[in-house]
């Protein structure tokens, strides 16, 4: 698994209310205004906190105002995936009017239309004032497909909220079907092999050398592929690659609680796992040759996550049922894929893992949303929770992460209403991509 350490901007204190703590006591305030809450302070971070030439989301917002590489103004291409969703449901929740997100939105189009491609897939992070690439790392300075697939489902759900629009909704629709189009999921198979790579640089070409296994977060990026009606790859790529021939199921316990899939390099993996690929990809019900049910197992990922935290092992300070959460984030030890094992858990806790994980574990995720609302400003800021802390380390930095905070909005949505999950489900070539791959 490639280590996604998306980081990110901004200073604005500029007098919002929302900076100051909660002024409703956490055991006082219902679970619909809780997540109300929570979902429009996020919101805000790809509302107000967005690159402003682009409309994007910024990789990272420090309030301290201290970035690494004079980075602020650097675009996530996944992460802009998870934004383009996030406000989508702020404006069907009419936290912005439906005008100024039609306006957003255009904006976000009229950039991806010029910014920096390679076969039609986007790199892992541009510059946001001239849509050119800022490499990843030296030789991750081209088209990166799973950050385009993150990026193409946040489209596609906007193409279906569109499409049967205003006259101005349906001309931005036609365009974003244009960008899904031109994306060249065949081109990335490396040469006609049966496997999607990860990445392509015009100047290393495959050098990266990733094939992409499951499990992991990309199962989003081989439906896609399937689903797309000008460069689909043949199902053998997901059966071949992917699953590598079924070699992906491995029936297994963890903290006594059952698994299906063989997790990449793990026998349980980061929260992020259960959440970037079903933003849109509705896991209800969703079965395969593989897996039988998508949505339990997801749901036993984030119950084995919840119960590692409980036992804590290393006994770390905080750790328990109303506080737990392990995930790839910022962390004492730099960035980091927290897991459910010791050398994975460095005591820290990811607000986005239990939070994002509302829809499988809904009482037990607003257990963790209500206690973490009540520590106040220590970690609740004006663009929602922080991305970590440690209570162990009295480590509480006010530093935001735009992959961390997009599935903490979209999942609360996806829980409250399923907007997100209906609108990317409704989409006729999701439809073919999964029948294509023999999805149930």
């Amino acid at each position: 698994m490639k280590i996604r350490y998306s980081l990110l901007l901004l200073s604005l204190l500029l007098g919002f209310t929302q900076c100051k703590s909660p002024n409703v006591k956490p055991d006082r305030i219902s679970n619909e205004a809780l997540m109300d809450t929570v979902q429009r302070r996020t919101f805000n971070y790809f509302w107000d906190g967005a690159e402003p030439n682009s409309g994007l989301a910024r990789e990272r917002i420090h309030m301290d105002g201290v970035y690494p590489e004079n980075d602020k103004n650097v675009i996530t291409t996944g992460g802009s995936g998870f934004s383009i969703m996030a406000v989508l449901a702020g404006i069907d929740r009419g936290y912005v009017t439906r005008a100024e997100g039609l306006a957003r939105m255009e904006r976000i189009v009229s950039f991806l239309e010029k910014a920096d491609r390679f076969y039609g897939a986007y790199p892992h992070w541009w510059y946001g004032d001239t849509g050119k690439v800022k490499p990843f790392g030296q030789k991750d300075n081209g088209g990166d497909l799973v950050e385009t697939a993150f990026l193409m489902q946040g489209l596609l759900a906007v193409h279906q909220y569109y499409i049967n629009g205003s006259a101005g909704e349906q001309v931005l629709a036609k365009r974003i079907d244009t960008l899904w189009r031109d994306v060249d999921w065949n081109f990335y198979r490396q040469n006609g092999q049966n496997v999607l790579y990860w990445h392509w640089s015009p100047e290393y070409g495959w050098e990266m050398n990733f094939p992409v296994h499951g499990y992991n977060e990309c199962l989003i990026m081989y439906i896609l592929a399937a689903a797309s009606p000008t460069h689909g790859v043949p199902a053998a790529v997901y059966h071949e690659g992917w699953a590598e021939n079924g070699a992906i199921v491995e029936p297994h316990k963890v903290e006594d609680i059952e698994l299906h899939l063989r997790y990449q390099g793990c026998k349980a993996g980061p929260l992020f796992w259960a959440h970037y690929s079903f933003l849109g990809l509705n896991p209800t019900d969703l079965k395969d040759k593989y897996c039988t049910d998508y949505f339990n197992e997801m749901r036993n990922l984030t119950l084995i996550n919840r119960a590692y935290c409980i036992r804590n092992p290393k006994g770390w300070k905080g750790f328990g049922a109303n506080c737990w959460g392990l995930t790839a984030s910022y962390s004492v030890k730099g960035y980091a894929a927290h897991a459910p094992n010791e050398q994975s858990d460095y005591g820290v806790i990811s607000p986005t893992a239990a939070l994002s994980s509302i829809v499988y574990t809904p009482e037990y995720s607003l257990e963790v949303m209500r206690h973490l609302y009540g520590m106040g400003d220590k970690v609740f800021g004006p663009y929602g929770f922080y991305d970590a802390f440690s209570e162990t380390d009295n480590w509480y930095p006010q530093r935001y992460l735009a992959i961390d905070q997009g599935p903490i909005a979209v999942m609360i949505e996806n829980y409250r209403t399923g907007l997100l999950w209906k609108l990317f489900m409704s989409h006729p070539d999701v439809q073919v991509g999964l029948e294509k791959l023999g999805f149930k």
